[in-house]
């Protein structure tokens, strides 16, 4: 690696969305001209080299390196994806600060500059930063909206709001008081905040961990966030109030897309995975008609019940449109997944099941009318992007928030709400695919992908940030 060129090294959240958009991020700052070493645990190393990013890994100035997780597969065969984020959770805690300081020593070339993901699962990377004489950015890989969310955490602690009294206050209506006191974020309720920070036990690790991940953005020069300028304009502006440096940079997939159609790359979907993508997803997509077909998929987290499943199946087949859906090996209860042979049968006429796909791929074939979404952002911002409407079934993390903006500020979504009723699935499909709702919030969508596609132009804000964050990387290794 060239010692002249800024070394930025990448520390994601271990999950897939996360490290999915980093590394987004670190091919775009690498593009600019910086070196970069991009660090994973040693089951996501694993897995990422297996699955996508050997020619990534062979170009020169990007490299991948890996830190132990306490885990001893790849999490191929991964039962729960949750507890075993917070078991990789709980081992960095106590070991992160010595490996990573350990790699960083046996590294060609002095690391310059650290982006961290701001949702911090193990809290010492502003420590290394700190011991390395480093300056150290945080890179939320989500909304600005989500990230105001997040941001939270720590003013509900010293307000008193949290921890919850008990689980009552849950069902009796208390989470559903409006907030005044969130800047640009107006009529928001306690429940669309992030499910993770109402808890009700003073010393519940994740709800300190968030804590301290907020208290972290007031300590730190430079914020990274993925949305874009125009798309959350009111909040980014009370954000430029309260910290030194916002870079709005997204959607980043279509400022690589820019990328790839100057160099002549032929697959523009190239975002890597950590999970093999099935191709006849895309062919089976081929064969439909123009906006006929809706798509389903959420995340690569969320675990659902097996009636959940049930519901939502014989919600899709009631709807009588066509549908593409993605059920993970370990979407139900971490168990595969036995359809009853009556739905089996039925799905065949109109639906397609797979396992995993390239999703990017997937929302922006013709075909694709609507998506059915837990509402993660990374699903989101690649669904506005491509110009499709949504239905949204929220569950964690900031999906509530993203839901709740979809519906309500962007008018680009509808909320399946509460457990999943396959006649509310019949009915919402039923008014996306075909409604004069549906059709009102297509039509908003590619308002916003237009406003995306300028973004990411050569004079967009998106562009325009992407470059003053290299350059500003490449100040900072000067002093």
């Amino acid at each position: 690696m060239d010692e002249k060129k800024p070394h930025v090294v990448f520390i994601p959240v271990p999950a897939l969305s996360h490290i999915k958009c980093m590394l987004k991020l670190a091919r775009l700052l690498h593009h600019k001209g910086l070196q970069i070493t991009f660090v994973n645990t040693q089951s996501s190393h694993n897995r990422l080299m297996i699955k996508s990013a050997h020619d990534l890994d062979e170009t020169p100035g990007f490299q991948f390196k890996a830190i132990p997780d306490g885990l001893s597969s790849t999490l191929e065969d991964e039962d729960k994806p949750g507890e075993i984020l917070y078991q990789v959770s709980g081992y960095l805690d106590a070991n992160f600060l010595a490996s990573f300081l350990a790699l960083v020593a046996g590294l060609e070339t002095p690391v310059n500059c650290i982006i961290s993901d701001g949702l911090r699962i193990y809290a010492k990377t502003p420590l290394a930063a700190e011991m390395l004489g480093v300056p150290i950015m945080l890179y939320w890989t989500m909304a600005a909206s989500g990230f105001m969310a997040y941001y939270q955490a720590k003013v509900l602690m010293e307000k008193g709001i949290v921890p919850l009294e008990d689980e009552s206050f849950r069902r009796n209506g208390y989470i559903d008081t409006e907030i005044d006191w969130i800047p640009g974020m107006e009529g928001i309720r306690l429940r669309d905040l992030p499910d993770l920070m109402l808890a009700t036990k003073p010393d519940d690790y994740v709800l300190n961990l968030l804590v301290e991940a907020s208290k972290a953005a007031d300590k730190v020069s430079h914020i990274i966030i993925h949305s874009f300028n125009e798309l959350e304009a009111t909040l980014i502006k009370e954000l430029k109030s309260i910290f030194l440096q916002i870079y709005t940079v997204g959607p980043q997939q279509l400022l690589l897309n820019r990328i790839t159609e100057k160099e002549n790359v032929k697959s523009k979907f190239n975002g890597y995975s950590l999970w093999k993508e099935e191709p006849e997803c895309v062919q089976w997509l081929q064969s439909k008609e123009p906006d006929s077909v809706v798509y389903v998929n959420f995340g690569s987290l969320t675990v659902i019940s097996f009636q959940d499943l049930l519901e939502l199946g014989w919600g899709l087949v009631n709807s009588n449109q066509y549908f593409l859906w993605i059920i993970r090996t370990n979407l139900v209860d971490g168990k595969p997944v036995v359809l009853p042979e009556e739905l089996k049968e039925v799905i065949k006429a109109r639906g397609f099941i797979a396992s995993w796909c390239s999703q990017e791929e997937v929302l922006n074939h013709p075909s694709v009318g609507g998506f059915l979404t837990h509402g993660g952002w990374g699903s989101a911002i690649e669904s506005l992007s491509a110009g499709v409407p949504m239905v949204c079934w929220p569950g964690s993390h900031d999906q509530r928030v993203n839901c709740r903006q979809m519906c309500k500020k962007w008018e680009v979504g509808m909320e399946l709400e509460g457990n999943v009723k396959r006649v509310e699935v019949e009915k919402l499909v039923r008014e996306l695919m075909e409604g004069i709702e549906g059709k009102r919030m297509r039509k908003k969508c590619l308002e916003w992908k237009k406003m995306a596609e300028i973004a990411t132009g050569p004079e967009g804000s998106s562009s325009i940030n992407v470059e003053k964050l290299a350059n500003e990387i490449t100040m900072l290794s000067k002093t």
